[in-house]
């Protein structure tokens, strides 16, 4: 007995600047990576992160011809004027029909990505600095900010899982790309990166993602990040230095003990090699009567202590949701213009 041939359907992608042909009964997110157009997706399409964000505009089983309506757990993750103008998570959208959609230029300049673990180091106990060489394609141009995807490899049973991780290594290194990954309990893909990835191991990525990068004013900047946050704003610094841009920034590095500081060395020296740098380290949880000399409290608290009007200032924070929306808070309240306040948000 014949079965009938699954259909496909026509993704028209930007008013017609390039039109794809997707199985019928997959995702939109997973649809267009056969294709090569691969849309950010920081959750691996679990509709958690909401990086797969495109804009619906016309076509798709239930959806109409104009409208595209998001199910329950895309919610959360648009907000209601997004809802209004079409905005779909990818990741939930299934292709029954054909579908006409709006996403961003800079997607298309996405890469698939082979590289080769030089070297893996841990800066904490908890946090890892990798160094990968690209070996296919053997160069990258990225934005400092900006991060990858990288695909595990299975075992002990687990499957394979796409994570992101900010580059920390400056652009200026295109034949290389270093991360700083912190172990997440359960993790799988963190959980393969510490116990199982070794050096002289292959690691396969796409990249690069995000508009997480300093714009171009000249306006002083404050930095916020804890733990592998530091990685994007690493890069920033070594990028500001290399590239002689001399904005007055203070970064504040927020972490509970001594344990868990690290680069502070190369933070401190990073002082004197960048005009109107400072770097403010804080503990929250470091028992009284130590050695520590340095600032205490909750992050937030010490960026508050430090700065009672950021009316001129932009911010780039980089961490997880609720230090991002503690810090956002702060900075609004201090006088920051919202539009100011950039952010990398870990899922």
């Amino acid at each position: 007995m014949a079965f009938p041939q699954a259909q496909d359907h026509s993704i028209n992608i930007n008013n017609g600047a390039k039109t794809v042909a997707v199985r019928h009964g997959a995702s939109l997110l997973t649809g267009l990576a056969q294709k090569g157009i691969l849309v950010p997706s920081a959750c691996g399409g679990r509709a958690r992160c909401g990086a797969c964000k495109i804009k619906v505009i016309g076509g798709g089983a239930g959806l109409g011809q104009v409208t595209s309506i998001p199910t329950p757990p895309e919610l959360p993750l648009l907000s209601a004027e997004e809802q209004a103008q079409g905005y779909r998570l990818s990741c939930q959208v299934t292709v029954e029909s054909d579908i006409s959609v709006e996403m961003p230029e800079e997607v298309f300049s996405i890469k698939q990505f082979t590289g080769k673990l030089i070297a893996k180091r841990p800066l904490t106990y908890d946090i890892l600095h990798l160094h990968i060489e690209l070996v296919k394609p053997e160069t990258i141009d990225f934005s400092a900010g900006q991060y990858v995807q990288i695909r595990s490899q299975p075992y002990q049973g687990k499957s394979a899982v796409i994570r992101a991780f900010s580059i920390a290594s400056a652009p200026s290194h295109k034949n290389r790309v270093e991360l700083m990954i912190r172990r997440i309990p359960y993790g799988i893909c963190t959980e393969w990166i510490f116990d199982h990835l070794k050096e002289g191991d292959k690691v396969y990525f796409t990249a690069p993602y995000g508009r997480f990068r300093l714009s171009g004013s000249t306006l002083p900047i404050l930095f916020i990040a804890g733990g592998s946050g530091m990685g994007p704003i690493w890069s920033m610094l070594n990028d500001m230095k290399e590239k002689g841009i001399r904005r007055r920034a203070t970064y504040f590095f927020g972490a509970l003990t001594q344990r868990d500081l690290f680069l502070t060395d190369e933070l401190t020296a990073l002082q004197k090699e960048l005009p109107g740098f400072s770097f403010v380290p804080a503990l929250s949880n470091e028992p009284e009567g130590g050695d520590w000399k340095g600032q205490r409290g909750l992050i937030t608290d010490v960026v508050a202590r430090h700065y009672h009007n950021c009316a001129g200032h932009e911010a780039y924070l980089c961490g997880s949701p609720g230090m991002i929306e503690a810090s956002r808070k702060v900075l609004v309240k201090c006088g920051t213009p919202e539009e100011n306040i950039f952010y990398d948000k870990f899922v």
